[in-house]
């Protein structure tokens, strides 16, 4: 079945590359100017309801995960970060985890040697998933450039750092060789290790595969199937007006690469890529630890009818009697 998962996301993905070729050889300017409309709302939507879904479920108890000294007497020294007990707390707990991904980095990995479990450091899921989503990050905001006019600033200066090891003609940049590297590191691993493999589904391999002709399809089009940069551009701001163009000029690449952005769009919401969003939802996280604080009652419980050891007793005294149980009334 892992092995199936893993050949469904690979024809899955080779479909929509042919689809995309097929859609620039026929020259369907819809596909360029209905197909990320719909891509865009598909995720909007989408990301709204599962964000709203979350936000509205309710969680009667504090329940965040914790690792440190709670808070309680003032001569017992808190952790305020493994155990925030109050907002500014929380907030702290949440920028480094969002940030630096800081549960990931105290993970641990365990094996089984001579009958006993040894644990030891697990940085390297750490290191390479850090690396995929802060690479995203500054190629989704070096993009933005397509949008706006004039051109930001702060884009033009994220680039120039970006590129500044001035590698190559055009640039190479440095997020495009450490998001290839992460997402090379992340699909290995679960096709290499057995255990991860075995608890892999379609959906993930899927998503990663996704992610990877979005970039090589990108780096291709930057190195070795130049576009007209100006020509996408107008396109971009086409969509931002709502007055699509009908595209001159741009390479059989851009409608791939443009496929697999406006699929992964669409696919966003349904999959595990919501973690981006649902991070923020998660009460093992956003919650301060306030138990020895503030008493949580739960609102579900309801009025209920119970039965009491008296009522029990009246209504079983003669058979607790025979054999021999006490009472407490004759």
């Amino acid at each position: 079945m892992p092995m199936k998962n893993i050949g469904l996301s690979i024809v899955a993905v080779v479909i929509l590359l042919a689809i995309s070729g097929l859609a620039a050889v026929k020259e369907w300017h819809a596909f360029l100017t209905i197909f990320p409309y719909a891509a865009f709302i598909i995720f909007l939507a989408g990301f709204i309801y599962r964000v709203v879904k979350w936000w509205t479920t309710p969680v009667p108890f504090r329940i965040p995960t914790t690792c440190g000294q709670q808070k309680s007497l003032p001569w017992i020294k808190s952790n305020p970060v493994e155990n925030p007990a109050n907002l500014w707390g929380v907030i702290r707990r949440m920028a480094q985890e969002i940030f630096l991904f800081r549960s990931l980095f105290r993970n641990t990995e365990v094996e089984i040697i001579d009958g006993r479990p040894v644990y030891g450091s697990a940085k390297w899921l750490w290191f390479f998933g850090l690396l995929f989503h802060w690479s995203f990050l500054i190629i989704v905001l070096r993009h933005l450039r397509f949008f706006v006019e004039p051109i930001a600033q702060w884009i033009s200066v994220l680039s120039a750092l970006d590129g500044f090891f001035e590698i190559g003609i055009p640039t190479l940049y440095l997020s495009d060789a450490a998001i290839l590297a992460g997402l090379t590191f992340l699909f290995l691993r679960r096709v290499v290790l057995p255990r991860v493999r075995y608890i892999s589904l379609f959906t993930d391999y899927f998503s990663l595969l996704l992610i990877v002709a979005v970039v090589s399809t990108g780096i291709l089009m930057r190195h070795f199937f130049p576009t007209d940069l100006n020509e996408v551009k107008n396109i971009a701001l086409g969509w931002l007006t709502l007055t699509p163009v009908v595209p001159q000029g741009v390479s059989v690449v851009f409608y791939m690469h443009l496929c697999f952005v406006c699929t992964l769009l669409a696919w966003f919401p349904a999959s595990k890529l919501m973690h981006a969003g649902g991070v923020f939802m998660s009460p093992t996280r956003n919650l301060a630890n306030s138990n020895r604080m503030k008493r949580h009652v739960n609102p579900w419980n309801g009025p209920v009818k119970v039965h009491t050891y008296e009522e029990y007793e009246d209504e079983f005294r003669d058979k607790m009697k025979a054999v021999g149980l006490p009472v407490d009334k004759e």
